[in-house]
């Protein structure tokens, strides 16, 4: 356990301190009512968060639940290395789960779209939770993220297969959660819900929880394809488009998805603290990133609905 999980250094603004103890709370609160727990982990900074504060809350226990990795094959490798070494320095039991016959398949983001989604990411999602019985996961979803993320209750039910209705959602006053579940339901559970951007990012840097390095600025290969920077995390695997070639450029991500998919931006912000400090002056979402989300319209609330998270 490192010295970041002890609750006397460093001391958090009140702001930071409130949220940390509302999370540190539900998790708690998630774990008495569970039966099986897993905790989502995509290696992105809002589950490195979670996962760090899951640390906190059962200090000085070992983690008491394994965290879970889809692993959509397009992964960009520095997030696969960062996940391995993250789970491992903190004592985590890692599942990494995926697609094995989408992969046969060839199912990408290049051709698939919408589907390639549904098969490398919700599908196998769903088989895993199936697998491991989970009846109580906990994820680093934000409302203030994506607007159908912002319909989500802390305790979110989710129906037979893993179906979600937003008109279902139970109301929670007074910070009073209902974890109880009926045959074939389980409940997503979101501890950051009201955080923002900021609070994560600021909250890391007071903590001091190590990130991902995708999120500092680097010099990488990139090729500029419709306004957006990507970076050309395997070549071998990249299509391009008539007359592209890549270049070094030094960029960061805001977020993180699958590489082929997730813009990039111009950057010189090297540290955490500068990292927020750029985020603080942005006008833009960090979602913007996400290639997918902006051409798909609506469609992540219809993915939400099918189980994806």
């Amino acid at each position: 356990m490192t010295a970041s999980h002890t609750s006397a250094i460093p001391r958090l603004p009140a702001h930071l301190a409130q949220l940390e103890a509302e999370a540190i709370h539900i998790l708690r609160e998630a774990l008495a009512e569970a039966a099986h727990p897993v905790l989502l982990f995509s290696g992105g900074k809002d589950s490195t968060v979670l996962a760090h504060l899951a640390c906190r809350a059962f200090h000085p226990a070992p983690p008491p639940l394994p965290l879970l990795h889809i692993d959509s094959t397009w992964e960009f490798r520095a997030l696969l290395d960062f996940r391995d070494r993250f789970a491992a320095r903190h004592g985590f039991r890692l599942i990494v789960h995926a697609n094995h016959e989408g992969r046969a398949a060839g199912i990408n983001p290049f051709d698939h779209g919408d589907r390639y989604t549904t098969v490398m990411r919700t599908e196998p999602l769903k088989r895993a939770l199936d697998a491991g019985g989970y009846d109580v996961i906990l994820g680093g979803a934000r409302r203030d993220e994506e607007r159908s993320r912002a319909k989500e209750r802390v305790v979110s039910v989710r129906g037979p297969q893993h179906s979600w209705d937003p008109r279902r959602q139970r109301p929670e006053l007074w910070n009073l959660y209902n974890f109880r579940l009926a045959p074939q339901e389980s409940a997503r559970v979101f501890p950051l819900s009201n955080w923002t951007e900021c609070d994560v990012l600021a909250y890391a840097l007071a903590r001091e929880v190590e990130l991902a390095p995708l999120y500092y600025a680097r010099s990488r290969p990139v090729v500029q394809r419709d306004g957006q920077w990507i970076v050309v995390d395997e070549p071998k695997r990249m299509r391009y488009r008539p007359g592209e070639r890549p270049v070094r450029r030094i960029v960061r991500f805001r977020t993180l998805g699958c590489w082929p998919v997730t813009a990039a931006s111009a950057s010189n912000a090297r540290s955490l603290h500068e990292v927020l400090e750029e985020t603080l002056r942005s006008r833009s979402s960090e979602r913007n990133g996400r290639i997918g989300d902006r051409d798909a319209g609506g469609s992540l609330e219809e993915q939400k609905r099918e189980g994806y998270f």
